[in-house]
């Protein structure tokens, strides 16, 4: 009988901390991962737990009922994953979203909050004038271009400017947007963009470059990702996808670090809990 009680008491034991261990794996979809990426991440990671992990994501936030592709949102995955295993983010957690194959009279902005796992905003955003009309096609770093650029970058300072409320942003990948900054390719409010305009059927201004918002919602989005978060513009550009070396890097995903710990306590515990109910039923 005081076998049978011990037993039991190891077994509640024992099923707690499996509980726990489950509970911080599937705790683990609430923060980033891969692409066709799934196969770049290492030949060591899971590719079915980052796929799993990824479309349970997508899906729980109801990305794709937001409009993102699921493509588009792998691919920022990828890129922020890339800044988290470098201690590059000064805000891990957040990600922004400008999706440029959307017209600019779709909310192709988003702010994804990952470790709450759902949408701050979505919204309209503006692309430069030379970068297309209602549809953004065509990309530049170059000053004086008045184009949008492609690619990775991070959130800096505030500041007050001739637009108002801004924020900077520092470009990360050479040849794209490294000049982010010096050719003053911020985000800040602007009266052409906006709701209306989308319901009219018109497409928005369009700005020298800058990701340009709804001026009633620039305070709540910048004070939000500023100071530090991770900022990507896509369009799928053959050159960019190819010559990109933030998606073309072969680096330790966190997220898969996480998932592979939660996977072998869950497998040590299982085996513990086999082990002593087995000692003690002898």
């Amino acid at each position: 009988m005081k076998k049978l009680i011990l037993a039991s008491a190891v077994c509640l034991f024992l099923f707690t901390a499996l509980t726990s261990m489950i509970a911080q794996k599937k705790a683990a979809i609430t923060h980033p991962t891969v692409n066709k990426i799934v196969s770049t991440v290492s030949s060591t990671d899971s590719s079915a737990d980052l796929t799993l992990l990824i479309d349970s994501l997508y899906s729980s936030m109801h990305l794709s009922d937001a409009g993102l592709n699921r493509d588009v949102f792998l691919n920022a995955f990828k890129g922020y994953e890339y800044f988290v295993a470098e201690n590059a983010l000064n805000k891990p957690g957040l990600l922004t979203i400008c999706d440029f194959s959307q017209p600019s009279s779709k909310k192709r902005l988003y702010v994804l909050d990952l470790n709450a796992g759902k949408i701050l905003f979505n919204t309209y955003v503006a692309h430069g004038r030379n970068s297309g009309n209602d549809y953004a096609t065509s990309f530049s770093n170059s000053d004086e271009s008045h184009k949008s650029c492609l690619g990775f970058m991070i959130t800096a300072e505030t500041y007050n400017g001739d637009n108002g409320y801004s924020m900077r942003l520092d470009g990360q990948e050479n040849g794209f947007n490294n000049n982010v900054r010096p050719r003053a390719i911020v985000m800040h409010g602007s009266a052409y963009v906006n709701r209306e305009r989308a319901l009219n059927g018109t497409m928005m201004g369009r700005s020298w470059g800058c990701p340009a918002v709804p001026a009633a919602e620039v305070h709540s989005i910048i004070d939000c990702i500023k100071g530090g978060s991770c900022f990507f513009n896509y369009y799928p550009d053959k050159l960019y996808t190819k010559a990109s070396a933030i998606l073309n890097s072969n680096f330790v995903w966190p997220v898969a670090h996480s998932l592979q710990t939660a996977t072998a306590k869950i497998k040590d515990t299982m085996s513990a809990f086999t082990g002593s109910v087995s000692n003690l039923m002898n």
